[in-house]
C-alpha cells in the first residue's frame, strides 16, 4: 500500500475530523464515562475489523485517543483515510 503524497493527505483532512501528529491522523473523542467511553470504542472495532485496518486505541475514563496510520507502509495510506471517514460517521 503507497503512502499519501503532501496534497493528497491535506485535501484528505478538509474532509475529516482528524488532525495529523508525527504522521499519524490522530482523533480525540469524549463520551459520557467511561461505559459511554467503551461503547465508543466498540463501534470503532466493528468497524476497523470490518476493514481489516485497526487504530491505535487509548481510553482514559471518559476520553478516547484514536491513533492511525498503516504501519507496515510507514505513514498514512488510503486504508486510513477510509477508516478515518468511517469512524467519523459514528454516532
Amino acid at each position: 500500500m503507497e503512502l499519501l503524497g503532501d496534497a493528497a493527505l491535506a485535501s484528505a483532512l478538509e474532509g475529516l475530523d482528524w488532525e495529523l501528529e508525527d504522521g499519524q491522523l490522530v482523533k480525540v473523542v469524549r463520551r459520557s464515562g467511561f461505559s459511554g467511553a467503551l461503547a465508543y470504542v466498540g463501534e470503532v472495532a466493528g468497524l476497523a475489523e470490518r476493514a481489516g485496518h485497526h487504530p491505535d486505541v487509548e481510553i482514559h475514563w471518559d476520553t478516547v485517543t484514536l491513533r492511525l496510520s498503516t504501519h507496515s507502509a510507514g505513514g498514512i495510506t488510503s486504508a486510513d483515510i477510509v477508516l478515518a471517514t468511517g469512524i467519523d460517521g459514528l454516532p
